[in-house]
């Protein structure tokens, strides 16, 4: 990666931010710094046409993870997008023998291809109690959507499910 390919790889991950109105929160200088501290836990799929880029996907490597985190292209491409974060993503982890592989979040595009979401939870401290009960409160009405949506989801799991009573072993 020299510094013209980070250039047009991060006006790709920038532009993806752009697209959905969000200023892109990760700044060239960090991947840089990320790259150079860190090699062994950078991935980059860089996808081209001849020699030039087109689209890239960022993961980054745990000890028995792969995690899919960032994408953007130069252009509209059939398919692209899923071969290069999610198919080349499946593949590294087969073939390092990766236990598991988190695509990242959002997307209910990510089920058909076997992602299926996984509920987490998170901790904060809020200092500002008035703040902290606000928080508290919409947390507790969110959590029963998001668990409604979940439930909506599983539906769509692309695995066969065996009736419960099947399942016993």
């Amino acid at each position: 990666m020299d510094d013209r390919l980070w250039d047009t790889v991060y006006a790709f991950y920038a532009d993806t931010f752009y697209r959905h109105g969000h200023d892109p929160y990760l700044n060239l200088p960090f991947f840089k710094l990320l790259a150079a501290s860190m090699p062994e836990r950078l991935m980059l799929k860089v996808a081209r046409i001849g020699r030039e880029p087109i689209a890239v996907a960022i993961f980054f490597i745990g000890d028995d993870a792969l995690f899919g985190r960032y994408w953007g292209a130069g252009g509209n491409y059939h398919s692209l997008h899923f071969e290069t974060c999610y198919y080349q993503g499946i593949e590294y982890c087969i073939d390092k023998k990766l236990q598991r592989f988190e695509p990242g979040t959002q997307g209910e595009h990510k089920v058909p291809r076997g992602f299926v979401p996984t509920l987490m939870s998170s901790a904060h401290f809020v200092a500002d109690q008035r703040f902290a009960a606000a928080i508290r409160d919409f947390a507790a009405r969110e959590s029963r959507g998001v668990d409604r949506y979940a439930a909506a989801v599983s539906e769509h799991v692309p695995y066969h499910r065996a009736p419960d009573e099947e399942l016993q072993l």
